[in-house]
């Protein structure tokens, strides 16, 4: 067998595979023997079919067979041993390949249009400078942690009078144009109102100080300005027959309540953090604040690598990259969306290439490797997050396992998992390397950068 390749410029090659029979022979001999094992034809018992006859009857399929496993084993072992970095796949070559014919041919020859990967260096060091956005963790942040875990640990109190934001439970019932009692109208028991979120100021007025056992009389249709969709809620009506609804209705309190946010205090302190860590309000504001930054500096870092992405494509600077085959290529791998869909994502997928490239330059050079250690942290510092935006801080280091080992078994996130954590090692290597351009943001500064 000869393996030959030659070098069309500095991104492009043939390489030409050509066999012998003696190449492919044995194995072909060895194919048949197999195959004869459990072959049935009629007129003959199972693995006992003459050998000449399966080969006249099936040797062109077998031969051929036999000969493509062994053109893709001498392919990519060829590839593998003289180190190409090659794009792609080999695809058969479109000027070069000749005509193969099983039935008249013994020796064959095979060539493929081979895309090289384009040389340079990159150099990473000190002289090279990169922002580096640190979130600030300002008062109104943890005011609002606080505040929403107060709410959250919160109860709700039965109270005598009415103040704004209360809800107020009692009997709904339709009146006619008497400010009677309507006979067969509408009536709910335990209707439950918020009033300070109606519509109308006027209606919203009619509950202002009331008390329990107090009877008042207010309009829906008026209170929610005629929204069909509240109106139906409230009255249990079909959506389509609310705008018909336009009586009055009585309502008799039956029973007001007031929510009270959970007090500043070692209860709600240890419903958040492990019992016991935190005492005092400073002392949790100054936890919430030290986790919130934790959270942060995730974010900061993938702000940093896309940031170092553009800064070293630049450096880097418009490689030669061989188009016709890497068009030819994207035609191939999405047969099903045709030619505009090549024309539509060839440059963004050369940016896509040239960063890889780049990537895979640094991950060699910082000796980067990735175990699934690493990705199962990954995945629980992702998980981590995640909880962390429902207030959910103190998760047990059980459940973000669980969770963690439920996304590596999703075939779908598992290379996101490797490449966030090649990518979070990456970052950790060029923080050391870079100068630091420290610049300090407001979360709200820093999210305007994603829009």
């Amino acid at each position: 067998m000869n393996i030959s390749l030659e070098n069309l410029d500095k991104v492009s090659a043939v390489l030409t595979i050509k066999m012998e029979k003696a190449d492919y022979a044995d194995r072909v001999e060895a194919a048949l023997k197999n195959f004869r094992k459990k072959a049935s034809l009629p007129g003959f018992r199972p693995g006992q079919v003459p050998t000449s006859l399966l080969k006249k009857r099936f040797g062109k399929d077998i031969t051929a067979e036999e000969v493509n496993k062994l053109l893709g084993e001498k392919l990519y072992s060829y590839i593998k041993e003289k180190q190409l970095n090659v794009l792609g796949e080999p695809l058969p070559s479109v000027d070069r390949q000749q005509n193969i014919d099983f039935d008249t041919m013994e020796e064959f020859s095979f060539a493929f249009d081979v895309a090289l990967a384009p040389e340079f260096k990159v150099e990473v060091g000190e002289n090279d400078t990169v922002d580096y956005y640190d979130i600030q963790v300002d008062d109104k942040m943890i005011d609002g942690q606080v505040k929403m875990y107060a709410q959250r640990a919160g109860s709700y109190d039965h109270v005598d009078a009415y103040e704004p934001k209360d809800m107020v439970k009692g009997l709904l019932a339709e009146l006619d144009e008497n400010g009677n009692t309507k006979e067969g109208g509408i009536q709910i028991e335990n209707a439950v109102l918020l009033p300070e979120y109606m519509k109308d100021d006027e209606q919203k007025a009619v509950f202002n100080a009331c008390k329990v056992n107090d009877v008042l009389v207010f309009n829906p249709h008026k209170a929610y300005a005629g929204s069909d969709v509240e109106i139906a809620s409230l009255l249990k009506i079909k959506k389509e027959d609310a705008p018909a609804m336009t009586s009055d209705f009585s309502f008799q309190v039956q029973e007001i309540t007031r929510f009270k946010e959970a007090e500043l205090n070692e209860d709600l302190f240890d419903q958040v953090f492990p019992k016991g860590t935190v005492k005092t309000e400073e002392e949790f504001r100054n936890k919430i604040k030290e986790i919130l930054s934790e959270q942060f500096v995730a974010d900061s870092d993938y702000k940093f690598i896309l940031d170092m992405r553009t800064y070293l494509t630049d450096k880097v600077g418009k490689l030669e990259y061989p188009d016709a085959f890497l068009k030819r290529y994207m035609r191939v791998s999405n047969a099903n969306k045709g030619e505009e869909f090549v024309e539509e994502n060839y440059e963004k997928s050369l940016d896509e290439l040239t960063w890889h490239l780049i990537k895979e330059q640094l991950v060699k050079k910082y000796d980067i490797k990735v175990e699934k250690e690493d990705m199962l942290n990954t995945a629980k510092n992702l998980t981590k997050i995640q909880f962390a935006q429902y207030g959910m801080i103190n998760v047990p280091e059980e459940v973000l396992n669980n969770y963690a080992n439920e996304m590596l078994k999703k075939q779908e996130q598992v290379e996101s998992l490797l490449n966030r954590s090649v990518e979070n090692k990456l970052s950790a290597e060029l923080k050391k390397v870079v100068k630091l351009n420290h610049k300090a943001v407001s979360v709200e500064d820093f999210n305007k950068m994603f829009a």
